[in-house]
């Protein structure tokens, strides 16, 4: 399995970064897009890299943030053949700390190419469309928030689901931001490898420490290999490597990683 990042809050030299996460992935099976970043920058970068989004066959959006599902309609001007998966609450709307919108334009929900689910969903024999169905560890919203009709209820990420890719005997597990926590995701699914972010960048390794290293051992114990981006953030990404060495590496945009 090969991941190029398309759209990240770093990139390498001439590319154009953004808070968003957009990751292009190519299996033996098919060309996938997953989420979509925060505006069209991934389309940009696809080019130079010479990523021909118009070939993806199949995409994901991972959860209703703006960050990751921006450009939604900027893939669908330029492919005209890939379906999109996607929870069925992710058009709800999404709001974080402050009450400042961070949802997605409502105005496409009912696109007829916008395949929404409720459960785990398996495409086929490689490729399943999960989500975590318990908690063993409470998660911290940082105060986002979902309204319901007239009322604003506390966030629990019901809209977030992740992509599993078997490959042989190996699996895959890809997310966009993990905002139920890496450790539930450990104790929930068996993976050979993880990309995506891991929303650890709220918490300060001077005062947070005891949930950074409480994280780091799930992820240690998981025997996995991590690919970290995005939300993760960077004091809480160096804190992970003196923790894991080199079982976490860090992406960024214009990087393609072949996993397997």
């Amino acid at each position: 399995m090969k991941v190029t990042v398309l759209s990240e809050n770093n990139s390498k030299p001439g590319f154009l970064s953004e808070h968003g996460l957009s990751l292009y992935i190519e299996t033996d099976r098919h060309k996938i897009l997953f989420d979509f970043g925060a505006g069209s920058n991934f389309i940009s970068n696809a080019e130079k890299l010479g990523v021909d989004l118009g070939r993806v066959d199949v995409a994901f959006l991972s959860h209703g943030h703006y960050d990751h599902g921006g450009g939604l309609l900027a893939f669908l001007d330029i492919n005209k053949i890939a379906n999109i998966y996607m929870n069925e609450l992710v058009f709800e709307p999404h709001y974080n700390g402050q009450n400042k919108y961070i949802g997605l334009d409502e105005t496409l929900d009912g696109h007829p190419r916008f395949i929404k689910v409720r459960e785990n969903t398996t495409i086929d024999k490689e490729l399943s469309f999960v989500k975590i169905e318990k908690l063993k560890k409470s998660i911290d919203t940082h105060g986002q928030k979902v309204k319901r009709g007239k009322i604003m209820e506390k966030e629990k990420y019901e809209h977030e689901m992740y992509l599993l890719i078997r490959e042989g005997y190996k699996t895959y597990l890809i997310s966009g931001c993990t905002h139920k926590g890496i450790i539930n995701l450990v104790h929930q699914f068996r993976f050979h490898a993880f990309v995506g972010g891991l929303h650890l960048m709220k918490y300060e390794p001077i005062w947070d420490e005891e949930i950074l290293i409480e994280t780091s051992k799930a992820m240690k114990d998981s025997c996995a290999q991590y690919y970290s981006c995005h939300c993760t953030g960077e004091e809480q990404l160096l804190f992970l490597k003196d923790e894991l060495g080199d079982k976490v590496q860090s992406l960024i945009c214009g990087q393609s990683v072949t996993i397997g």
